[in-house]
């Protein structure tokens, strides 16, 4: 068997790094459609998360009632940048790019 042809593909490499103490950007600036306790028909795009707490700490981190979709979300260098509003710009864009209105 020969090989007539070899296609290459750029591999991405994703770095996830520590969440940023304080930021809280993941739980405020993307919609949540899913359920969480507190706020059953989930959050609106640009709305504090009802279990923030004061120091932008999830109080259900870890806990079976947190949405998957909140698990799911990790902290990358691409998503989070270098400071509170690359994630907050990063997040807004990406909402923008697949909401459905």
């Amino acid at each position: 068997m020969s090989i007539d042809r070899i296609q290459t593909c750029d591999i991405q490499v994703i770095q996830e790094i520590e969440c940023r103490a304080g930021c809280g950007a993941c739980c405020i600036a993307p919609s949540i459609s899913s359920p969480i306790p507190g706020m059953p028909n989930g959050k609106p795009a640009g709305v504090r998360c009802i279990q923030l707490n004061d120091l932008n700490q999830c109080l259900i981190f870890g806990l079976p009632t947190r949405p998957r979709v909140c698990a799911s979300l990790k902290p990358t260098l691409e998503m989070c940048g270098h400071v509170h509003q690359d994630a907050f710009t990063y997040l807004q864009d990406l909402e923008s790019a697949t909401s459905m209105a």
